[in-house]
């Protein structure tokens, strides 16, 4: 089961090497990380995607909890957060190919980024789901090259980490 751990850090360097140490000792892998600062400019957010159980996660926070450079850690329920992961798709394209190319990214809401007479490359934000069913109707166009993101979450409503 995927958990999303949400992380308010001093914005400082090293920290988020203290914090992939303390998953790394514990021998706990990391499905996504995404860092970035905040609107305060002195604190960074993280958030971070385990594949564990509940007890793995509990242990995760608490561990967290004790490194001086955490502010607050909070798991958010996936009912309770909206998530959003971006994706840079770069596929081959043709005369022949372009326009079934522009209508799968029509009909997901993505965006063209670049054109060249032999390839495409192409964005979307969107939930992990959707950016997966994107790459995957782009495979036939056969894919140059992938970038992707990891999960940025906030929790839904007016409560906040």
């Amino acid at each position: 089961m995927k958990k999303t751990i949400s992380v308010l850090v001093e914005n400082q360097a090293g920290v988020l090497n203290k914090i992939t140490g303390l998953f790394s000792r514990r021998a706990f892998n990391i499905e996504s990380l995404a860092v970035g600062v905040t609107d305060d400019k002195n604190i960074s957010r993280i958030t971070i995607i385990v594949d564990s159980g509940n007890n793995v996660v509990e242990q995760v926070e608490k561990q967290l909890n004790k490194l001086v450079d955490v502010i607050k850690v909070r798991t958010i329920e996936e009912h309770h957060m909206i998530g959003r992961e971006l994706i840079l798709i770069k596929v081959s394209a043709t005369t022949r190919t372009r326009q079934d190319i522009l209508n799968v990214c029509q009909i997901m809401g993505g965006k063209i980024d670049d054109i060249s007479p032999t390839s495409m490359t192409l964005e979307l934000s969107d939930t992990t789901e959707k950016v997966n069913l994107f790459e995957e109707l782009l495979r036939p166009f056969s894919i140059l090259e992938v970038a992707r993101t990891g999960l940025v979450a906030l929790q839904k409503g007016t409560g906040g980490i």
